[in-house]
């Protein structure tokens, strides 16, 4: 395993880092914890939760693993979160992680989806960062965080107010133009950067012949080079990978020992080829989950990736991958509370409309043989 310096804190952390929201069977409590201990194992060092992640089960499970790691002598840091604004209530989500999660201190503590500039005077106004501080001066908190999927530009706002540590963003080879301030400011602050998200919410892997180019040869699996592109960015210090499973850990363990640097003109003409093609697309982070009227935004604007992508026909993908009909989006009003909510603003109704233009009243497309 590679290990990168965590910002200027001296700390230094497993280049991918464990995702604690996807595990397979998170009612199993004892297996996915076994999960968590094989990666420590192998080597993976910062581990990143929070109180609702898989049903609330996530922290139970790490407490679990971080059992047996200390038993192990495993080294290991935690993340956590809270995306509470008020003071008191954020200090009652930071006693049940650290009551969950069986520690004594939070390793990396973070204020938790931060989405809009807004949203974030209303964590200073209303004593949220503030508790944060309070805590971390307590050494409840380590290290002061904010976990984010503001535009790069914002992120620096924040970032440049000096209250954090370190930064959990979303970073892929879909979005990176997106974010990429963000990245360049933590960077000048010498802050820690976690990206989460690092396959574009499973658009790379759903789609290799389109993100084929970020490959350095046919036979590279495809979640290798979205895992590599990101290793041949040194401001990045981990990746967070959302690990269903030992295979998932193991896959990506292997991504890490066949890395190879790209050299620079290599990885300009992917940037390039990302900044023309993939900037703009939907990573069904599901957050425009919202809708008045019981639509489900992020299942229709995946399928119109497709658009974009030149993959799955955007009908099959609907009837066939969400079981869901052109017709719901008759239902929209129009209200634009999904647009509010989209983690990069993405014109979603625009694109609703774009989207019924091409399915339209076409035949409901058979079964693939």
């Amino acid at each position: 395993m590679e290990y990168r310096a965590y910002g200027n804190s001296g700390l230094m952390v497993s280049a991918v880092g464990f995702g604690g929201m996807r595990f397979e069977n998170p009612a199993d409590l004892d297996a996915c914890a076994q999960t968590v201990v094989h990666a420590a194992l192998e080597g993976i060092t910062y581990f990143d939760t929070a109180p609702f992640y898989c049903g609330g089960n996530s922290e139970l499970i790490f407490a679990l693993a971080f059992k047996e790691m200390r038993r192990l002598e495993l080294p290991f840091m935690v993340s956590t979160k809270s995306s509470r604004v008020r003071d008191d209530e954020l200090r009652k989500d930071l006693e049940a992680s650290l009551k969950r999660l069986d520690v004594e201190k939070i390793d990396f503590f973070n204020a938790w989806c931060v989405m809009t500039m807004d949203d974030w005077a209303m964590r200073k106004e209303r004593g949220a960062i503030g508790a944060i501080m309070k805590a971390k001066e307590e050494k409840l908190i380590e290290r002061a965080c904010f976990s984010t999927h503001l535009s790069g530009d914002d992120i620096r706002k924040v970032v440049d107010e000096g209250y954090f540590e370190g930064v959990t963003l979303g970073y892929s080879a879909v979005n990176f133009p997106y974010r990429e301030e963000g990245i360049r400011a933590a960077f000048e602050r010498k802050i820690g950067v976690a990206v989460m998200n690092p396959l574009g919410g499973g658009v790379i892997p759903n789609n290799e012949e389109a993100f084929s180019f970020l490959k350095t040869s046919p036979e590279e699996p495809i979640v290798d080079a979205a895992i590599h592109f990101l290793l041949a960015d040194e401001r990045i210090s981990t990746i967070l990978v959302g690990f269903r499973n030992l295979r998932d850990v193991d896959e990506a363990i292997a991504a890490v020992a066949s890395y190879r640097e790209p050299g620079i003109d290599r990885l300009k003409d992917i940037k390039e080829k990302i900044v023309q093609n993939f900037d703009r697309l939907c990573t069904t982070c599901q957050y425009c989950n919202v809708c008045p009227q019981g639509i489900e935004p992020w299942k229709f604007m995946e399928a119109a990736n497709s658009l974009y992508l030149k993959a799955q026909d955007p009908a099959e993908r609907l009837k066939w991958h969400w079981n869901v009909s052109i017709d719901e989006l008759d239902k929209c009003i129009k209200c634009g509370a999904c647009e509010t909510a989209c983690t990069q603003k993405l014109p979603i109704m625009e694109r609703f409309e774009e989207l019924k233009a091409v399915v339209g009243d076409r035949k409901r497309p058979k079964h693939p043989k």
